[in-house]
């Protein structure tokens, strides 16, 4: 066989090919190396016959045929322009990847994303931007339509909340309800046992402090109490100490004017610590974490017989596998309510709130051994489990060794702008948090640390301190992004990538929250290649604009009578 190039063979071929007419009858095999192969005496007879170059037909198989219009339509599809005239919603690198606010993607429509690479090494330096897109959070209730702003402004005086409580708000300058705390407190205040789910953020702990606050005030002034006023009447559990501090503060402000008790148990602390909280007076409000009730329980240092209310804060984290256990254990010992007549009169039982911006899977199989979920009310809101619209998100690919440097310069750059702010810093480990606060420390970042293997004495303050204002920036593990109040924090700092959609939903809620700084901010530093994986759904969601993946809930409204029906 000789082996000959086809420029060779076309020229030679158009030099031979001059006085007749031929059809070439033989295939002309093409090889991986870009040759044509052909015989001997084909090459010959080639060369002793005639033909003109323009009757030459080379045929090709039909499975190149199909690989070429599958290649042509792939092509014309990732050159789908996603930029119109108006905002950008997803800003890259790469302005070829940008997609404005007015682009939508078809139902099968695949988004190119401009992190498809981010796995290759070659990719650090990369970034691209979600833009905050509404200058108002969604669950504030003054909406921006001409048709709403014509209507009075909802106050708390609408909710029939005692007028106390209302001037006691107006003071912190609270005036107009989150759409949640308006679904929720009528609910609350008829009675119903309550699943709430809603964004971070968005109010939910005054939403069962205020009815609560209002009933044991109605109850204190009547005759029905009068036997039970050294008797806890409400129960308010959380899964951290340092948000059992934030929940008691808010709780002792609201019961100041009707001198109602309010006392906090945390974890950490030793059984001599319970009993001494107890040996006063028992508090008419009790905000607690799991493992101190279970204790306070087991030495019977508090009796929950006569309790009015019972809140689960924090949800998915309460029902979490690692609490799950203690909290099925005092629901055991709790009288919950399987319907709203049963809360009121003599012998009431315990009205029960669950409370959370998430919600895992065992929440129907742990509450359907102490209540009926049928007669529960499942409040949602519209944006559960959706990126914040009115919070800027930035995604950087980055070296490890350069993430301290570009954590300094984001710092400056915050130092810079009007207003400042406060930061909150992210890490997956304890001891990621001590050695970053260390080398900010040598970098002369005034900085506070914060995460779970602190001791109980050490931790105790320190969010507090920071809240006061007395440090600008918080180096923390998640246990800093569950249900605390961040008002002002205006930038937020993943230096690790979060480990899963739930925990970056709450590291984000702790900007753009009511009553917070304005223009937040989320930085999220992406090193490795498992991170990119969660970095691309959570760019696939926000081009679509639905949901995180993975995060639908299982709670709905037709979920618990199914449950019923199961047993």
């Amino acid at each position: 066989m000789l082996s000959v190039k086809v420029g060779y063979l076309a020229s030679a071929a158009s030099r031979a090919f001059c006085s007749s007419r031929v059809y070439c009858r033989e295939f002309i095999k093409v090889s991986a190396s870009s040759r044509v192969l052909c015989s001997v005496s084909q090459s010959q007879s080639f060369c002793q016959t005639a033909a003109t170059p323009e009757e030459i037909v080379i045929r090709v198989p039909r499975y190149i045929q199909t690989k070429v219009e599958n290649v042509k339509q792939t092509r014309g599809l990732n050159k789908i322009s996603t930029v119109k005239a108006g905002k950008l919603l997803i800003q890259c690198k790469n302005p070829v990847l940008n997609q404005t606010v007015a682009y939508t993607l078809g139902k099968f429509e695949q988004p190119v994303l401009c992190t498809k690479g981010w796995k290759h090494n070659k990719s650090f330096g990369d970034y691209f931007t979600i833009n905050n897109i509404k200058a108002v959070a969604p669950f504030v209730s003054k909406d921006q339509n001409e048709e709403v702003e014509q209507k009075p402004p909802v106050t708390f005086k609408n909710l029939h909340i005692c007028k106390e409580l209302v001037e006691a708000l107006d003071k912190l300058n609270i005036i107009h309800p989150t759409t949640v705390q308006l679904q929720t407190i009528p609910k609350v205040m008829k009675g119903h046992n309550i699943i709430c789910a809603a964004e971070t953020g968005s109010g939910k702990t005054l939403s069962y402090l205020l009815p609560i606050v209002h009933r044991l005030q109605a109850d204190k002034e009547s005759e029905i109490n009068d036997e039970r006023e050294h008797k806890i009447r409400a129960v308010v559990l959380v899964p951290s100490r340092e948000l059992a501090e934030q929940v008691t503060s808010v709780s002792k402000t609201l019961c100041a004017p009707f001198g109602l008790l309010t006392s906090t148990v945390g974890g950490g602390r030793g059984l001599g610590h319970i009993k001494v909280v107890f040996k006063k007076e028992h508090p008419d409000i009790l905000v607690s974490t799991p493992g101190a009730l279970v204790k306070a329980l087991r030495r019977r240092c508090i009796d929950l017989s006569d309790l009015s209310f019972f809140v689960v804060d924090e949800a998915d984290t309460m029902f979490d596998p690692s609490f799950s256990d203690m909290l099925e254990n005092i629901l055991l010992n709790t009288d919950i309510a399987r319907d709203p007549k049963e809360t009121r009169g003599l012998d009431q039982k315990a009205q029960l709130l669950v409370v959370g911006a998430t919600f895992p899977g065992g929440v129907g199989e742990v509450l359907s051994q102490v209540t009926d979920l049928g007669s529960m009310v499942v409040l949602k809101s519209k944006m559960l489990h959706f990126l914040m619209p009115h919070v800027k998100q930035r995604f950087l690919k980055v070296r490890g060794a350069d993430k301290v440097l570009e954590l300094q310069q984001a710092l400056k750059l915050l130092q810079h702008e009007e207003g400042g702010g406060a930061v909150l810093v992210f890490c997956n480990k304890s001891a990621t948090v001590n050695w970053l606060g260390y080398a900010l420390d040598e970098l002369g970042v005034k900085n506070a640390r914060l995460q779970g293997e602190m001791p109980a004495v050490v931790r105790s303050g320190i969010f507090h301190s920071f809240q006061k204002g007395k440090e600008d920036v918080l180096v923390c593990t998640d246990i800093a992004s569950r249900g605390l109040d961040t008002s002002r924090v205006r930038l937020v700092v993943n230096y690790d990538t979060p480990e899963s959609h739930t925990d970056y939903i709450h590291r984000a809620g702790r900007v753009g929250r009511a009553g917070g700084m304005e223009g937040g901010e989320v930085l999220s530093f992406v090193t490795h290649p498992w991170d990119v994986e969660l970095v691309q759904k959570i760019e696939t969601a926000a081009r679509r604009r639905t949901s995180l993946p993975g995060m639908e809930s299982d709670i709905h409204e037709s979920k618990p009578k199914v449950v019923e029906e199961e047993e």
